[in-house]
Order: structure tokens, then C-alpha cells, then sequence
């Protein structure tokens, strides 16, 4: 819950003056350097041989787009507070977060693409120097990519309690047996390492049973069983992998942070991350809006433009409204966590994690509807957008989990101040939503 002295601090949701140019010079990274490859990169890899890999000229395009956003200065944001980063705070990165929301190249040509984010980032806080030398360098420089390997096919993984992927310590080795399923990224030739979530330690206390670990894709007995696609798509080459691991030996050295540590690793991923996923969630509302609008003022219907015929006018104008309230919800959360810490800010994270992928999701549907059959073809980017927000309602845990964390929050701050109050200290309710 967030604390009686704090409320003030966290109405505070202005970009701090250092981050304002960044914010520009994104914005215009974007329209000068990748919005005009986008077409082509797309174009290029339509047809290729190789499904499981890029097409001639796709990664030269890319990597022609990265180059210039490192010369720019343009490069590993996500990181907060952080020498390896820009050191923004999570507040500042949420507003740059939502610019990159809006192109699906953009978060890579900064190297600030998911999974890797909440890689590098964990590797950054709890990573070894000989793990930050191996991994987290050719991480932040752009020339690998990795992937997190935590949801199971045979256990419910929104409790993570229940993975049962096994990690025993043989020697100086792990030895790992186990499934994972919708791995994402891990179909990208270029993705060499994996952070694996393990138990390790069966026979301990509920929340130190699970332990993280690095495993290089190209491990023998690691095999890549197949992609799973989602709604018939298979998203090649990235992908979201089937996996499945048979006396994996990996060094002990590869632990992260010590066995038995596996949620408080997660607690320093997932907090960030899903500010991140949040924000670019946002930036792709304002992208379907966008379209919506182009699409209803360019046709015309029984006599009048598509934009004036039934309520899609108040359509628009609801899409705008959820889109704002969308925003200063996320930005609430980005500066909770900068002012709370991660642990202390879950709640604010869970209450966007649950409200925004829906809706977007909404949002991305009622463009499709406006654009016709063409809103769910190949011919928009619509499709493609609602498929990942559909996925985002389970990423990071489904919804129901992060509507019974904040549930269970506001039920025990109604127990605790009945208990104040019947003790004679008077009630304090509303904590959460002080005004300044």
C-alpha cells in the first residue's frame, strides 16, 4: 500500500527536464530513421526461404536504423537509475515507452525490446562480473538477443509455485529437465542465452523452492520442439517456443543471484517490465485511434463520411478519454515504483497490468470494426496489434491474478483501518488514491 507520507510525491507525474530532449530526439529518431524502413523490412522478409530466420537485406535495414540511434546517443533507456543505461527514472522511460509503442521496429533500434529489457535488467542488478561480461555486455550492445523461460504446459504457471522444471546439482553442474511452452523470442537465430526459472529446492519454505538460471540456447539436450502460435499465427521469426530440456548441464557458476532466489529475481524483472509493456500498449491505443480516424474521414457510407455515421464519433471521443485515463494510471504506477521501490509499488503495477491490456484490446477492436474487412486482414497492422495485447492479458500473469493482488490489498486496508478506527485511532481509508 502506499504509504501516508508519500501521496503528494506520487501525484508528481511530470518528465523530469533531462529526459525532455530524449523525448524529442525519440520522436524524431522514429519518423526519420524507422518509420521509413518499416515497410521495406516488412516487405523483404515476405516469402523467405528460411522461415525460422531473416530474409537478405531485413537485419542490414535494422541494423542501419540501430546504428544511427547509437550516434544519436539513443540507446539502453529502459534501464533505470542505472550506469549502463541513460539512468532515467521509471517515470521518464514510460513516456519514451509510449512513443515506441507506436512502431514495431522502434524498441529494437534502441535496444529496448522485450524480453531482453527485463534480462539485462536483472542481469544488471544480480548478475556475477564473469555473467555480466559473458551476457549482459553483447546484450547491451545490440549483438544478441535472449529469452525468459518460466510458463510450463503441464502445471497452472499463473502460480509459479507450481513450475516443476528441475534443476539438481551434480558436481559443479545443474543438471535441468523440464518443459516450457510460448517462450517468446526464442525462435530468433540470434537469441543465444535463457534465463530459466527451476525448482531447485523442493523441500523448502513455499518461496525459496524456485531458483533462475543462465542457459545458453545452444546447450546440448535443449531442443526448440516448435513455435505455438496464437490465434493461428506463429510470429516467425521471433516466436514463442515450445522447449523442452533434457539433461541440460549448465555450470553452477550460471546460477543467478543464489539458489533458492528465483522470486526475488522476478520482483526485480517484472515491476519494470510491465510499466514497459504498459506503455507501448498505450502507444499502440493511440496508433489504432489514429487509424480509425484516417480511415473514418477517408470513406464515405450511405451519403455520409464513415467518422459521422452511428456513434463513432463517441467512439472516438471514448477511445481518447480511456487512452488519457490509461496514461496517467501507468505513469502513477512508473512513479510509485521510483518513489516506493518495486515491492512496495505492486499494487499500482498490478492495477494497470489489469486494466490496460483490456483495454487496448477494445480499443484495437472497435478500429477494426470501423475499418471493415479490411481491419482484420493483412492488409492493416490492426490484427497483428490486438493479437499481441490478447497475449499481454496472460504475459506477466493472467488478469485475475493482478485483480485478486489488488483485491486483497483494499480488503485488508478496509480490515486495518475498522481495526483503527474500533481501537480509537479513527479511520483512514483511500490511502491508494490521496489527491495532493
Amino acid at each position: 500500500m502506499v504509504h501516508d507520507n508519500t501521496p503528494l510525491e506520487l501525484n508528481n507525474l511530470e518528465m523530469s527536464d533531462k529526459a525532455k530532449p530524449l523525448l524529442e530526439a525519440v520522436v524524431k529518431h522514429i519518423r526519420e530513421n524507422v518509420d521509413p524502413i518499416t515497410e521495406e523490412f516488412y516487405r523483404l522478409g515476405e516469402g523467405r526461404a528460411e522461415r525460422w530466420s531473416y530474409a537478405p537485406g531485413q537485419l542490414e535495414l535494422l541494423e542501419s536504423a540501430k546504428v544511427k540511434a547509437r550516434e544519436s546517443g539513443l540507446w539502453n533507456f529502459f534501464l533505470p537509475n542505472a550506469e549502463t543505461g541513460e539512468g532515467l527514472s521509471n517515470l521518464d522511460y514510460a513516456y519514451i515507452a509510449a512513443e515506441l509503442g507506436k512502431s514495431p521496429l522502434a524498441p529494437e533500434t534502441l535496444n529496448c525490446s522485450a524480453p531482453d529489457t527485463g534480462n539485462m535488467e536483472v542481469l544488471e542488478r544480480v548478475g556475477t562480473p564473469e555473467q555480466k561480461e559473458t551476457w549482459l555486455k553483447p546484450l547491451l550492445a545490440g549483438e544478441i538477443r535472449s529469452c525468459f523461460a518460466m510458463t510450463e504446459p503441464d502445471v497452472a504457471s499463473s502460480d509459479a509455485r507450481n513450475i516443476s522444471t528441475s534443476a539438481v546439482l551434480e558436481g559443479d553442474e545443474w543438471v535441468i529437465n523440464g518443459e516450457k511452452y510460448y517462450i517468446s523470442g526464442a525462435g530468433d537465430p540470434r537469441c543465444k542465452i535463457m534465463i530459466c526459472m527451476v525448482k531447485t529446492s523442493p523441500e523448502a519454505e513455499t518461496f525459496r523452492q524456485q531458483s533462475q538460471i543462465l542457459v545458453p540456447m545452444d546447450t546440448p539436450g535443449v531442443e526448440i520442439v516448435g513455435p505455438m502460435c496464437v490465434f493461428g499465427h506463429d510470429d516467425a521469426p521471433h516466436g514463442h517456443m515450445h522447449i523442452r530440456m533434457k539433461d541440460v548441464r549448465v555450470p553452477a557458476t550460471n546460477m543467478l543471484w543464489g539458489e533458492g532466489r528465483g522470486f526475488e529475481i522476478s520482483q526485480v524483472r517484472l515491476g519494470p517490465g510491465r510499466i514497459h509493456h504498459c506503455m507501448r500498449s498505450i502507444g499502440q491505443a493511440e496508433k489504432a485511434l489514429d487509424l480509425l480516424i484516417e480511415r473514418g474521414v477517408s470513406r464515405e457510407a450511405f451519403g455520409k463520411k464513415i467518422i459521422d455515421l452511428g456513434k463513432n464519433m463517441e467512439t472516438v471521443s471514448r477511445m481518447r478519454i480511456e487512452i488519457e485515463a490509461m496514461r496517467l494510471m501507468v505513469l502513477k504506477a512508473a512513479r510509485a515504483m521510483d518513489v516506493l521501490g518495486n515491492k512496495e509499488a505492486r499494487i499500482w503495477v498490478s492495477m494497470i497490468k489489469a486494466m490496460v491490456p483490456e483495454k487496448v484490446c477494445q480499443i484495437i477492436d472497435q478500429s477494426m470494426q470501423v475499418h471493415g474487412a479490411t481491419g482484420i486482414s493483412q492488409w492493416s497492422p490492426l490484427s497483428e496489434m490486438y493479437t499481441g495485447q490478447r497475449t499481454l492479458r496472460f504475459a506477466d500473469g493472467p488478469d485475475e491474478v493482478h485483480h485478486h493482488v489488488v483485491a486483497r490489498a483494499e480488503v485488508k486496508d478496509f480490515q486495518d483501518s475498522n481495526h483503527r478506527k474500533s481501537d480509537g485511532k479513527g479511520q483512514n481509508r483511500g490511502r491508494m488514491f490521496e489527491g495532493p
